[in-house]
C-alpha cells in the first residue's frame, strides 16, 4: 500500500523485434549518432518518455506497461551505455544523460511529455527539467541517488566511490546483475526480462556502465542548486525499505521541489516491479491529473 502526501513549499537501422506483451516491441532507432533501443505503444493525445532503470533494461516497464498504456502513448527506451543501448562516455552522466533525453523526446516529436525516470533516470530526469523549463509535462522519480551529500547505501556506495573501475571489469556483468535482481522480493521476472537483463551488461558493460553513478559526487552537487527551480511538476516514488537508495534521497527532493508529491511504497529497491500494482495507480492517479495540482492548496 502507497502513502502520500503533497508540499507547497538517426539513420534508423535494422530493426530487431521481440515480443513482451500483445502491445510492446523493441525497437533500434539512431539517435545522435547512437544506436538506441525503444518501445512504443498506441496511440494516445498524450505521451510519456520511460527511462530504463539500473542493472535492468526497458523490460523493467513490462508489469506495468499495459496499465500505463491504456491512459497514455508510451515511449520506453533504453538509455545510453544501459540496457542493449549503445553507450558514448560524454553522456554518463546525469546532466549530459538529462540533455540526451530532451534530443530523444524531439527525436520521437513527444511534445511536452510526462517522463518517468526510476533510478538511473532520477537524475538524467531532474537535470532535462532544469535546464528546459517547460519542455516536460511533469516527472516521475525516485530509488536514484539525489541527496548531496550523498546517502547511498550498500554496494551502490562501494560502486561510486571505488577508486577506480579495472577490478570491475575483470568481473563478467552478468554475475553482478544476477545478485542484483536477486534482491527482488515479490516480482518473479519472465524469463525473457531476466536474460535480457543479464545480457544487457555481460562482459565489461556493466563496468562501464558505472561511470554513471561515478559522476554523482559532482553532478549531484549541482543538481542540488538547481532543485528549488524547477517548476517542472515531480512525482517522487520511493521503497519503504530500500538499503541501495535509502528513503532519504526521496525526502530531500520532496523537500526542495516546489512543486512535488512523494509516494512510499512497501517494498525494497525495485518499486516498479515489487510494488507494480501501487506504482502504476500511483502513476496514472498523477497522469489523471494530479501533476496539475502539485504544490497547490489545492493538494495539501
Amino acid at each position: 500500500m502507497s502513502t502520500h502526501k503533497s508540499t507547497a513549499a538517426s539513420v534508423g537501422r535494422r530493426t530487431v523485434t521481440v515480443t513482451l506483451d500483445a502491445s510492446m516491441r523493441t525497437q533500434f532507432r539512431t539517435i545522435d549518432g547512437l544506436s538506441i533501443r525503444f518501445a512504443g505503444s498506441g496511440d494516445r493525445d498524450d505521451h510519456a518518455l520511460l527511462l530504463s532503470p539500473w542493472p535492468e533494461s526497458l523490460y523493467a516497464f513490462e508489469p506495468i506497461w499495459s496499465r500505463l498504456a491504456e491512459h497514455t502513448h508510451l515511449v520506453a527506451i533504453d538509455l545510453p551505455g544501459f540496457g542493449h543501448s549503445e553507450r558514448r562516455n560524454a553522456l554518463m552522466s546525469p546532466r549530459a544523460m538529462g540533455e540526451f533525453v530532451i534530443r530523444v523526446a524531439d527525436t520521437f516529436g513527444l511534445a511536452n511529455p510526462h517522463v518517468i525516470g526510476p533510478d538511473v533516470g532520477t537524475g538524467a530526469a531532474l537535470f532535462a527539467a532544469a535546464l528546459h523549463p517547460g519542455r516536460l509535462r511533469s516527472l516521475v522519480v525516485g530509488s536514484g541517488g539525489s541527496a548531496f551529500p550523498l546517502q547511498l547505501g550498500g554496494v551502490l556506495h562501494e560502486w561510486v566511490v571505488a577508486p577506480d573501475l579495472e577490478p570491475y571489469r575483470r568481473i563478467d556483468g552478468r554475475q553482478i546483475v544476477a545478485s542484483a535482481i536477486g534482491t527482488l522480493e515479490r516480482y518473479t521476472l519472465t524469463d525473457v526480462a531476466r536474460e535480457d537483463y543479464l545480457s544487457s551488461y555481460e562482459g565489461d558493460r556493466f563496468a562501464e556502465s558505472m561511470r554513471y553513478v561515478r559522476a554523482y559526487p559532482t553532478e549531484l552537487s549541482i543538481l542540488n542548486d538547481l532543485l528549488p527551480q524547477i517548476q517542472t511538476p515531480v512525482q517522487i516514488i520511493a521503497g519503504k525499505r530500500d538499503t541501495v537508495v535509502p528513503l532519504v534521497n526521496a525526502e530531500f527532493l520532496y523537500e526542495r521541489l516546489p512543486k512535488s508529491k512523494l509516494d512510499i511504497i512497501d517494498t525494497g529497491h525495485f518499486t516498479w516491479e515489487d510494488g507494480a500494482d501501487d506504482y502504476a495507480a500511483i502513476v496514472t492517479t498523477w497522469w489523471g491529473g494530479g501533476y496539475a495540482t502539485a504544490g497547490s492548496a489545492a493538494a495539501l
